[in-house]
């Protein structure tokens, strides 16, 4: 199982010196990849939880990110696609790539947000085609020299994108989602599936085995495709327990028990620790015990 770890990209230690630091910090420890995640607007009565105040775009941090870091993957988990249009994500994603010579990982989502559906002007009717539909786009996009794309939701005349990404064929795509239908769809379509910060992670495997059995009935190996968790870290003393919650020593050792359940891939979140991603957290003592966590969690 390969180990990620996230930026600090919500609350008070999300500044250009922090990200700046973990990037490289992550980087010389081994971790594969760096991981953000996207938020538009938050609650007006903060209802929504302290990691969503404030949060810096993904694909901007990682567009950062790329130019002061060389072998670490970059990873969004996730951008929600009906935010944003086909050409823009695709024109976005193209550009990290090419930053990052090749090391863009795209999460992407459909959101959960009534507030940023209707800011976006979204709509939430036909959610499970628009996916299939937008995702096909951005690989069009990616891949086709002239491009064209005449769909239920989506038109692209005929035209050229550019510059293409540098992986071949784009970005890998991982599908974020909790329900069945979303599980299924990463499995038929996807390169790989990302639980999301609410995960049991007691019965993570459950919906592994969904992701995998529908890729098989979709005539794919669902040896190829990631699972890749969300690690939502809390360090706290001993005696407060649950998975990835708990000592360090204790965090570290529930490890072996997701990779026994399917989990490809783990990355470390401290952002959902409300003591460390709020507004109104010290960013200095936050970065202090993030270096902690990161070194005694380091693959």
């Amino acid at each position: 199982m390969k180990i990620g770890f996230a930026l600090p990209v919500s609350g008070s230690w999300a500044t250009p010196e922090n990200i700046r630091h973990c990037a490289a910090r992550a980087e010389a420890l081994g971790y594969h990849e760096l991981w953000t995640f996207q938020r538009l607007l938050s609650a007006v009565d903060d209802s929504w939880g302290e990691v969503y105040r404030s949060v810096v775009d993904p694909l901007v941090t990682l567009g950062y990110v790329a130019a002061l870091t060389r072998r670490i993957r970059l990873g969004a988990a996730v951008v929600n696609m009906p935010f944003v249009t086909p050409v823009l994500l695709a024109k976005q994603a193209a550009t990290v790539d090419v930053l990052s010579n090749g090391r863009l990982d795209l999460g992407v989502g459909l959101g959960w947000s009534d507030e940023e559906y209707t800011a976006s002007g979204a709509s939430k009717k036909n959610q499970g085609r628009r996916a299939e539909e937008f995702i096909a786009a951005l690989r069009t996009l990616w891949t086709k020299e002239n491009v064209e794309h005449s769909g239920e939701f989506y038109r692209i005349p005929p035209s050229k994108a550019a510059p293409k990404p540098v992986q071949s064929g784009g970005p890998p795509i991982l599908l974020g989602g909790t329900a069945p239908s979303a599980l299924a769809r990463a499995g038929r379509i996807a390169d790989g599936w990302i639980s999301s910060s609410r995960a049991d992670l007691s019965h993570i495997g459950d919906s592994i085995r969904i992701v995998e059995d529908a890729a098989a009935a979709a005539g794919r190996d669902p040896e190829v495709l990631r699972f890749i968790c969300r690690g939502v870290v809390k360090v706290r003393p001993t005696g407060e327990r649950a998975p990835l919650m708990g000592t360090l020593a204790e965090i570290r050792s529930d490890f072996d028990a997701l990779a026994e359940q399917g989990v490809t891939e783990l990355f470390v979140d401290l952002n959902f620790d409300p003591t460390i991603g709020s507004p109104d957290a010290d960013p200095i003592a936050c970065m202090a015990r993030a270096d902690e966590a990161m070194t005694a969690l380091a693959p």
